[in-house]
């Protein structure tokens, strides 16, 4: 496989992503952006351990999409994340009726 083979696949991937994320953004309650990864969820805990500037953010998702185009499998029931950088919950709108 040729390097313009490679990247033309990896463009394919991830236009598939994109149109499967625009397709089931309306099933799910927030958006989560760690550092490594973005993902749809239903429920989100998000919780703070440490103190000072060594604090460990633990996020909680439960009935989860993730935004990854290797993945086999990107439903997930629950997914735990261990990071100390940002995250970023956000609370999407109702779909319209």
């Amino acid at each position: 496989m040729s390097s313009d083979d490679l990247e033309n696949f990896e463009a394919e991937r991830e236009l598939q992503l994109a149109q499967e994320y625009q397709d089931i953004a309306g099933m799910f309650r927030f958006a989560v952006e760690t550092e490594r990864r973005f993902y749809l969820a239903n429920d989100v805990k998000l919780t703070v351990n440490g103190e000072g500037s060594r604090q460990v953010i633990e996020v909680e998702l439960a009935d989860a999409w993730v935004w990854d185009m290797y993945r086999k499998t990107r439903f997930v029931p629950k997914v735990r994340v261990l990071t100390f950088k940002d995250v970023n919950v956000e609370e999407l709108p109702p779909p319209e009726l």
